[in-house]
């Protein structure tokens, strides 16, 4: 159980939340959400000790296991014995049991230790410890060749993994982790799914990925209007009851307004008649006709709109026997060959490092393929997001100014309209670049593809940094874009809302499937990939 009372926690003088009561008992998964900015991380991290509040406490059981953040804290460690210290206490048994057995000689006391940890040890599961994180780090995508290198060894995205697994190593009685879906591929997140829907103890979890969450929460802990709400059920549940609280409220206060103002004209009209009686007890009417408090939300959606200045010809894109790879004889893809129309919405799916954003860069020529060739068909003009938007962004400008240099012709209140339905409003449209949060920046790249209006559409992980509030609006945005879109994600509500066919990479070769990802899906018993 962890339980919250009386918290509360600003941030340069903005209120986050405010005198927040509430328990998390075992057995339940919440789901920790609201949009960016409202304070998410801070109350996690308020949750698992790493930052104090202004007012209140938080009580937290001995075995709090939390998703770290710092993936080069273990440059040095074994990628396996990272796993393993997420269980303390088994973790210092062992060390302290490795320096005792590697003395020539013990002593009477030393042997009697050497015993308790023996114990320890024991207690912990210690002897089948190892197989139980390599069970975690399979299923999370970092498979057996990876677990005996050292951290510094392993990829950026493997790091992250090794964490998570480190995590959810040593079955802790209350679990804490924030975005832990990042850096994963669907396989793994399938997988995570699996393993939190079977967790007993106290989940807390943080995602933009609205499919996840739909999967494992029980409940949904819903920041917002400086408060903390609970909602039972899971994040569409929450959606759907948050709406309804708030359009009952909204409906009996305009009900309560049609009332005082009818009793309002009756006092003002017979206040100095012969009517007195009957005008006290409108007076009394009045002062019981109170308004429910309707605070303001601090979920703000973008309003996506993607638009062509001229439609591309019919065929768009064909490839002829495509073929790439970076080392001999190991090519990520080969003999692909595919033809996509005007108006098809290609999702390219697969595990991490298959080669998703290679054929991507090979496709926009970015890259010379090995065999094969690459024909964009008439009048295509294409709108590409990388994966790290940051480079592409220069850092000596403003919002504002950024989009006017790419078109020059656009006036200034155009511009500002594209930057205020991106949430860029105000004094915020004029932001230096270099100041910009991730969401920002992918934020300020969806503006500036509105902006030059092309007929296609080439995004690489373009959920990376948003919100779900963004997320939504993007599916909307590219749903009912008349262009042709080819984009690479591992967020299932947009693949399954927005892809009309799938480039997907499985049993290691690129598949052309034509129909949606549900069908693609069930076609490959629920798994992108097979291992």
């Amino acid at each position: 159980m962890i339980q919250v009372t009386d918290v509360t926690k600003a941030f340069a003088g903005k209120k986050l939340f405010e005198s927040v009561s509430t328990s998390f008992p075992p057995g339940r998964r919440y789901g920790l959400t609201g949009p960016n900015g409202a304070g998410k991380t801070t109350f996690m991290k308020i949750l698992s000790g790493d930052l104090e509040p202004d007012t209140g406490s938080v009580s937290r059981p001995k075995r709090l296991s939390v998703l770290k953040q710092d993936q080069y804290a273990y440059e040095d460690k074994r990628v396996l014995d990272v796993v393993l210290m997420g269980n303390k206490p088994l973790w210092g048994a062992m060390q302290e049991k490795e320096k005792l057995l590697a003395k020539p000689d013990l002593s009477n006391e030393e042997g009697a230790r050497l015993g308790e940890l023996e114990g320890v040890i024991a207690e912990e599961d210690g002897y089948s410890a190892e197989a139980e994180a390599a069970t975690l780090l399979d299923g999370l995508g970092v498979f057996e060749e990876e677990h005996l290198r050292l951290m510094r060894e392993v990829t950026g995205g493997d790091k992250v993994r090794v964490l998570l697994a480190q995590a959810l190593f040593g079955k802790p009685t209350a679990l804490l982790l924030d975005e832990p879906t990042n850096s994963l591929d669907i396989d793994s997140i399938h997988w995570l799914e699996d393993f939190l829907e079977k967790y007993e103890g106290t989940l807390v979890v943080i995602s933009h990925d609205r499919h996840f969450l739909n999967a494992i929460t029980t409940h949904i802990a819903d920041i917002d209007y400086e408060t903390i709400i609970t909602y039972g059920g899971n994040y569409d549940n929450m959606v759907r009851a948050k709406a309804q609280v708030r359009s009952r409220i909204e409906s009996e206060n305009a009900d309560k307004m049609k009332k005082r103002e009818q009793l309002q004209e009756f006092v003002a009209r017979f206040s100095a008649g012969t009517r007195a009686s009957q005008v006290q007890s409108r007076i009394k009417q009045l002062e019981k006709l109170s308004l429910a408090d309707v605070k303001k939300s601090n979920i703000a959606r973008p309003f996506i709109k993607f638009e062509q200045k001229r439609p591309s010809g019919k065929q768009t894109l064909t490839v002829e026997g495509l073929a790439k790879g970076f080392e001999k004889g190991k090519p990520l893809f080969k003999d692909f060959t595919a033809l996509v129309t005007k108006g098809e919405k290609v999702a390219i799916v697969g595990r991490n490092g298959v080669g998703k954003t290679t054929f991507l860069r090979t496709v926009l020529g970015e890259i010379e393929p090995d065999k094969g060739k690459v024909i964009w068909g008439h009048e295509a003009q294409i709108g590409y997001m990388p994966q790290d938007v940051r480079p592409i962004i220069p850092n000596n400008t403003t919002c504002f100014d950024y989009l006017h240099d790419i078109d020059p012709s656009a006036g200034n209140e155009q511009i500002r309209g594209l930057l205020g339905r991106m949430l860029f409003r105000g004094d915020e449209g004029m932001k230096p670049t270099k100041a910009l949060s991730g969401g920002e920046a992918v934020r300020l790249l969806f503006c500036k593809l509105m902006l030059v209006q092309p007929n296609v559409l080439v995004l690489d992980e373009p959920t990376s940094h948003l919100d779900l509030e963004s997320i939504s609006a993007l599916a909307d945005g590219l749903q009912n874009y008349p262009g042709t879109v080819l984009f690479v994600a591992h967020d299932r509500d947009l693949i399954s809302t927005t892809a009309t066919r799938i480039f997907g990479f499985t049993h290691g070769k690129l598949e052309d499937f034509a129909g949606d990802y549900e069908t693609f899906l069930e076609r490959h018993g629920g798994f992108v990939d097979a291992h």
